[in-house]
């Protein structure tokens, strides 16, 4: 068995591991028909959706604007919609200019174009506003004052008055560009935003493919998890203290007592013959590289083990079972998941030289590839049923 006691590191190309099961035929977004599914219990957070764009795709915030492509659409026709250079555009965007864009993809403009308006099929003239916290609290704060007053006002008619303009209100989105070697998992964490909140902003795809210097948006304005009720005293109102046990209940008399039982002593071991309890052999999987684990498991950080071995060292299937998909991260390095009997999954990344290809079937302990050559140089290895990822230490012997 390998060392286990080693410091944990966040590894960011973990997420691309199954953003590669969608490559698996009749594959679900959510991996609910793959082991437990995507169990939503845990989700503190209740965020907004994507606002609507006006006509030419246009959503306008007041620190940038961004356009949802339309189907078909391609840089350079965006470019011409808005008046824009297609060639800065593809550039500030880290894509070619005749490309075809999924629709509802995010393609960030580098400098405004005339605000959304009702001209143009928006609600309303301007960019999204914040909402005003300020006026929320003082409307708050005069209903209050008015709910605990005893006079009565005599209500005066309001001058007439030009309705005001509307506002779009809502919250600003962070806007992140891609860097090497991110994936949706990786941001999602980096944010603590759901992946599929960042999917559905995006207009990802099922295998939720980004690129280096893509633009997304990541929702903000999450609610936060409800805080616990406290107690509270009302002023003026003393604690209560409580009875000592001698005055809630007397002591009984000595004569009254009744004496304690001693239990008898257990027996000594024989240390003679005892034997030490031999490594289990039927763990569930086998190590997938020989080497120490540099990096342990550690949920929300790290969500596998990393595991030293030299670049080009033999990578092999932990658990025997079918290879559901093969891709790569943004790095280029090479991502397996198998798929085993009994609804686990195995992710193996920091590979490259693959021997298998998607649909094998694969034994126990046959070769898939090598390590990639890294500084250092490790394989990452992690255990998953659905999205919910598990100590590889628990399925290893």
């Amino acid at each position: 068995m390998a060392n286990r006691n080693f410091p944990v590191r966040r590894v960011a190309l973990t997420g691309m591991t199954l953003a590669a099961l969608a490559a698996c035929e009749g594959f679900d977004a959510d991996l609910r028909d793959i082991g437990n599914g995507f169990d939503t219990s845990a989700a503190v957070q209740t965020l907004p959706g994507r606002p609507r764009p006006d006509d030419r795709g246009v959503i306008s915030y007041p620190n940038y604007q961004v356009v949802v492509a339309q189907r078909d659409d391609t840089i350079r026709g965006i470019s011409i919609r808005l008046g824009l250079d297609p060639n800065a555009l593809a550039e500030y965007n880290g894509i070619g200019p005749d490309v075809i864009l999924r629709r509802d993809e995010i393609i960030a403009l580098p400098s405004r174009v005339t605000e959304p308006s009702p001209a143009t099929g928006a609600i309303a003239t301007g960019p999204i506003q914040p909402f005003d916290v300020t006026a929320v609290a003082t409307s708050a704060l005069d209903r209050a004052d008015a709910a605990g007053t005893s006079v009565t006002a005599t209500p005066i008619a309001p001058a007439a008055t030009t309705p005001a303009a509307p506002v779009v209100r809502g919250t600003e989105p962070i806007r992140h560009q891609v860097q090497r070697g991110e994936t949706v998992f990786s941001i999602s964490r980096l944010y603590n935003v759901p992946v599929t909140n960042i999917s559905e902003w995006n207009g990802l795809n099922a295998e939720f493919t980004i690129r280096e210097g893509q633009y997304l948006l990541i929702p903000q304005g999450g609610s936060a998890p409800v805080a616990a009720t406290a107690v509270v005293t009302a002023p003026g109102a003393g604690t209560a203290t409580p009875v000592p046990p001698s005055a809630a209940r007397p002591l009984p008399s000595d004569a009254s007592a009744t004496p304690i039982a001693t239990a008898p002593a257990p027996a000594t071991p024989d240390l003679g013959t005892t034997t030490a309890q031999p490594a289990s052999s039927a763990a569930r999987f086998i190590m997938p590289i020989q080497g120490s684990i540099i990096r342990d498991y550690a949920p929300g950080t790290n969500e596998g083990i990393d595991i030293g071995a030299s670049a080009g060292s033999d990578v092999r299937a932990a658990g025997s079972g079918t290879v559901a998909a093969v891709t790569t991260d943004t790095s280029g390095g090479a991502i397996v998941v198998l798929k085993h009997s009994d609804g686990l999954l195995t992710v193996y990344t920091q590979m490259e030289g693959l021997t298998v290809s998607k649909d094998d079937s694969v034994s126990r302990g046959q070769v898939i590839g090598k390590v990639r050559a890294a500084s250092p140089s490790f394989l990452h290895f992690e255990v998953r049923r659905g999205l919910q990822s598990l100590d590889p230490n628990d399925f290893l012997q």
